[in-house]
């Protein structure tokens, strides 16, 4: 049967990507480079090509991609403006161990848009600024703890990667939460250095803030990495506000959110600088580059006596990739792409309603997510929580079937090049889904 004609009968199938990963595992382990390519049914896929808003698998499938890369592909999978850029790039040189003129215009074009940006330094993923960030905000302070909240993550290192996704069994009550490692071999004291708080509670943060102990609160400024949840009307101006009065740094992680939300990311839809701000993923669709931006006094501790390396930093052919990527984040890029993914979401929200399922289907137009089982809006961590994961999973794999990709969590990812018939032919399969598992 043909790819297309799979595809109409909702039954692609994937059998040499399963038998590329079992390959690979010879020599890769666990057949995969980061453990979130594990776990999704049928299992993890190969791709050959990825063609705008289509991605090409060795088995001949050709599927809409709503995973966008994990969110960096803003501008989808071959950008013709990008891919010539980094051509011209790679013919002058690769890497200099120095600076170049492409890395100041890089800068500046995120300086310029960006409202807490009145510095940055660049780096190579999100996991890694993270790092710079709170050293830089311990420094900054001459204090050591770190807030984070519950749901939220801001990388794999062990002193950070604390209650992302815990078990409700393990998190202890919602008002005084538990922290909960992300892995086995997780150093168990690299944590004590931090404070897990439920987000959205402004009085529990500034309870917490009130023991003068705080060098920085990290925060997603719009919970994206569990649900695609908005901040309580005032609390981001609230937490501003009490980190102001009590000595503590405000840092955004807009890894997520940043060029997806807004041109200026969250920051700049909701109205709130903060004092820092992470950048990754679609700051250059899809190339390494990260970014830690924010006050021009902070970061300047960097060059008195801060130490911030990388091999990698600011390498001309990702730098590169990021000014064309950034020329091509106009007003007409936000208003066509979101216009097409809010229609896509309230489409999805339509059929399930429908169909009698019960979902809550909320986020932004270039980022939103479906949670199964729920009667309200998520608000926090706890709340997606509750989801029913199965029927996420279900549907996840019910549209794989029909040729469209979307992640097993709930998280849908657009780009420019998911066009009004790439929008129609997502709902059609929608609905063919929910005929499934309804």
């Amino acid at each position: 049967m043909s790819a297309k004609a799979s595809k109409a009968a909702g039954t692609l199938r994937f059998e040499e990507s399963a038998r590329q990963i079992a390959a690979n595992a010879r020599y890769i382990a666990g057949g995969v480079n980061s453990n979130f390519r594990l776990g999704m049914a049928p299992g993890p896929l190969v791709f050959e090509r990825g063609e705008g808003a289509y991605l090409v698998d060795v088995d001949g499938n050709r599927i809409i991609d709503y995973y966008c890369g994990m969110g960096a592909t803003v501008l989808g999978h071959s950008p013709a403006g990008v891919i010539e850029a980094v051509r011209r790039q790679a013919e002058r040189g690769i890497l200099f161990a120095g600076q170049t003129p492409i890395e100041h215009e890089a800068a500046k074009l995120i300086c310029e848009h960006v409202p807490s940006a009145e510095r940055l330094r660049f780096g190579s993923s999100g996991s890694e600024v993270a790092q710079a960030a709170f050293r830089l905000a311990r420094a900054a302070t001459g204090r050591r703890t770190i807030v984070k909240f519950e749901g939220h993550y801001h990388g794999w290192f062990d002193n950070i990667l604390w209650s992302t996704a815990p078990g409700l069994n393990a998190a202890g009550p919602a008002d005084a939460p538990t922290p909960v490692p992300g892995s086995r071999g997780q150093d168990p004291k690299a944590g004590d250095g931090l404070s897990i708080l439920g987000w959205n509670d402004l009085a529990a943060l500034e309870q917490r803030l009130a023991r003068g102990d705080v060098a920085a609160v990290m925060m997603e400024p719009a919970m994206c990495n569990q649900g695609a949840i908005a901040p309580a009307p005032g609390y981001l101006e609230g937490a501003l506000a009490a980190c102001r009065k009590h000595g503590a740094l405000l840092i955004f992680d807009e890894v997520i959110t940043g060029f997806r939300l807004a041109r200026g990311g969250a920051q700049e839809l909701f109205g709130v600088t903060p004092d820092l701000t992470i950048l990754a993923k679609a700051i250059a669709n899809g190339y390494p580059v990260a970014a830690l931006a924010g006050r021009a006094d902070l970061l300047d501790l960097f060059a008195e006596g801060v130490l911030h390396g990388g091999t990698f930093n600011a390498q001309p052919v990702a730098m590169a990739a990021l000014v064309a990527t950034q020329q091509a984040l106009t007003p007409e890029h936000y208003g066509c792409s979101s216009a097409r993914g809010q229609r896509l979401q309230d489409g999805i929200r339509t059929i399930l309603a429908e169909a009698g399922i019960k979902a809550q289907v909320a986020g932004f137009p270039l980022m939103f997510h479906i949670a199964f089982g729920l009667d309200q809006p998520a608000r926090n961590y706890r709340d997606v929580a509750a989801a029913d994961k199965a029927a996420c999973v279900r549907f996840a794999l019910a549209m794989l079937k029909r040729g469209v990709r979307v992640l097993e969590r709930g998280a849908w990812f657009v780009s420019s090049e998911h066009n009004e018939a790439v929008v129609d032919a997502t709902l059609e399969a929608v609905h063919g889904a929910v005929r499934e598992i309804g």
